[in-house]
């Protein structure tokens, strides 16, 4: 169910801590799935304020299932995600939750940008502005992709949809876009505490994928 959620963050905000699992992909970048294992639904993309989740079919198209095979929640204070390319053009972004956890989808034209996933504190700036950014939450993530951009090379964009959500999941409060400068695209994730990460890569196409544990 869709909620709306209009907080704003606490100064007294928690830091939050992150793992990395690959474990769930498969040499080709697929990812593995234990027999017999039922999809649930992958992350669609909503306006600003909202998000959707779409019926099963779309995870089958995601690839992803919320299975047994998928590996466990980690706690780390960062993730680091290597590049497979020199320049990933994000060509979507999803936000959905299923039983035990909330997801945050990035999806690029071909092969994945060098991410880091690390728990900050406010006070955030957008890039290059630095203007302030309100996030709401009591702990947040940043995302920071190098290599990773909307901004096509001659200037157009490959991805036109929000750069704002505002689910009110269980976790994941808000996931809204800090910066997208020189190639360097950054977010940010209010989450409403501190929690454990899973985070897959994926092909066909190229996602990034982030499970945030409830």
């Amino acid at each position: 169910m869709t909620r709306t959620h209009l907080s704003r963050p606490t100064a007294g905000a928690l830091a939050l801590i992150a793992s990395l699992a690959l474990g769930a992909c498969t040499p080709a970048g697929a990812p593995s799935t234990s027999p017999g294992g039922s999809p649930s639904s992958e992350a669609s993309s909503g306006a600003s304020g909202s998000a959707s989740v779409e019926p099963s079919a779309s995870a089958a198209a995601s690839g992803v299932e919320p299975t047994e095979s998928l590996a466990g929640f980690g706690c780390t204070p960062s993730v680091t995600v290597a590049a497979t390319t020199d320049r990933a053009q994000i060509t979507d972004v999803r936000v959905g939750t299923h039983n035990g956890y909330d997801r945050v989808v990035f999806e690029f034209a071909a092969g994945l940008p060098q991410t880091i996933i690390k728990a900050v504190l406010p006070p955030f700036y957008a890039d290059p502005s630095g203007l302030p950014i309100d996030v709401t939450g009591t702990a947040f993530l940043q995302v920071v992709m190098t290599g990773g951009t909307k901004v096509s090379p001659a200037g157009g964009t490959t991805y036109g949809g929000p750069t704002n959500f505002e689910p009110d999941f269980d976790q994941l409060a808000q996931l809204t876009e800090g910066g997208d400068f020189e190639a360097v695209s950054t977010w940010y994730l209010g989450l409403k505490g501190g929690g454990c990460l899973r985070v897959l890569t994926l092909g066909d196409p190229s996602r990034l994928v982030i499970d945030i544990e409830h």
